[in-house]
């Protein structure tokens, strides 16, 4: 389908997901609104304003997630909304869980929606959830389960295990469901695992991190994770706008491997690398378990496989000098 004519708008334009959302939207002929916390950052902009159709159909807002109000100019007008902008912390320590992760997600989330409520042009809003929306609670989770959009994270397991956030994407989705649902505004949910491929931003993003630390030869962690290309959630946010009958949540994976086979991968990939064998832990290896790919593929999406994926990542890691053999 060709955007032309077609106005929308893309929060956290400079994220991972949402640079290719901006890149595959300007190719197929929309004018797209990309909000960003600051235009006047070339790490954060340089990438977006020099992809193909930028100079004529790509305009930058300023806005921030935690002020009410900021981004009604960029969503004013728009047919469709794709908010991605969420803090990314899932690693490391937060100090305080609150406003680093739950008060962005679920106040931003709100003042985006709250943005689309004002604006009568808007037909549809996609937002970017993930699969921590989805996967954590306590329903067993092994080789013979198969996760799928009906289940739900449970946000008092999430305090009781400290995921804080796994927290804030599940109370910002379950947030956005009530506001959506009270205000009649048409939205539909993506819900993509750990996602791999090529970096159009300049910075290494916390999903392809682990990949990162696995070729510089860190032991990897006792870890499952389902993995998916980067290119193909940005397609199913588009296609989850553009189709009509797109309702609902989709889960997006390819699959779902333990750390220790994505450093496998890595190996054949890389052989004259010193990529680590062992875990960082003694323990089993946590169980895997499969996510369905059936409501994904009504969005048209036939899945970049993992090995892809992960070619395509050391690759841009290689162009972008972040490492260097």
């Amino acid at each position: 389908m060709s955007g032309e004519g077609k106005v929308v708008c893309v929060t956290g334009a400079s994220g991972f997901i949402a640079s290719w959302i901006v890149k595959f939207l300007l190719q197929r002929s929309y004018t797209v609104r990309a909000t960003v916390r600051d235009p006047s950052d070339p790490k954060k902009v340089d990438h977006l304003v020099n992809l193909e159709g930028a100079k004529e159909r790509l305009q930058l807002f300023k806005a921030d997630l935690l002020e009410q109000g900021s981004f009604d100019s960029a969503v004013e007008g728009c047919d469709g909304v794709f908010h991605t902008a969420s803090p990314v912390r899932f690693r490391f320590v937060v100090d305080d869980p609150q406003a680093e992760l739950i008060d962005p997600a679920v106040k931003g989330t709100l003042n985006v929606l709250k943005s689309c409520a004002k604006s009568p042009s808007v037909k549809r809003v996609v937002l970017t959830s993930s699969v921590s929306a989805v996967a954590f609670n306590t329903r067993p989770k092994n080789p013979g389960v198969i996760l799928d959009e009906t289940w739900f994270s449970d946000p008092d397991f999430c305090r009781e295990s400290q995921l804080w956030y796994t927290l804030s994407k599940t109370l910002a989705e379950a947030a956005a469901w009530e506001f959506v649902n009270e205000n009649k505004i048409d939205m539909v949910v993506i819900n993509p695992t750990m996602v791999a491929g090529p970096l159009l931003q300049p910075e290494v993003n916390e999903s392809v991190e682990p990949i990162l630390d696995i070729i510089n030869g860190i032991p990897f962690p006792n870890h499952a994770y389902g993995w998916v290309n980067v290119k193909d959630v940005a397609n199913a946010h588009i296609n989850a706008y553009e189709i009509a009958s797109a309702s609902g949540r989709y889960c997006l994976s390819e699959r779902d491997v333990h750390l220790s086979e994505v450093a496998t991968i890595l190996r054949d990939l890389c052989p004259t690398l010193k990529i680590s064998d062992k875990c960082e832990d003694e323990e089993p290896y946590i169980a895997t378990y499969e996510i369905s790919k059936e409501k994904a593929k009504s969005l048209g999406i036939e899945f970049t496989p993992l090995e892809v994926s992960l070619k395509e990542t050391v690759e841009s890691f290689r162009k972008k000098k972040i490492i260097d053999f």
